[in-house]
């Protein structure tokens, strides 16, 4: 069970990461988020 639970966990977090990257710095910006803070974002996340 721990390997789908961390599969998923990695996913949603891959998910995020990717999502976040297709904005615009403006839109990362009224956000209150800068392109370097996307992945530690979207650790916290899970």
């Amino acid at each position: 069970m721990n390997l789908i639970r961390n599969f998923r966990n990695w996913r949603r977090y891959r998910d995020t990461v990717n999502e976040l990257s297709r904005l615009s710095n403006r839109e990362l910006n009224d956000l209150g988020i800068t392109r370097g803070e996307i992945h530690g974002v979207a650790r916290i996340g899970r």
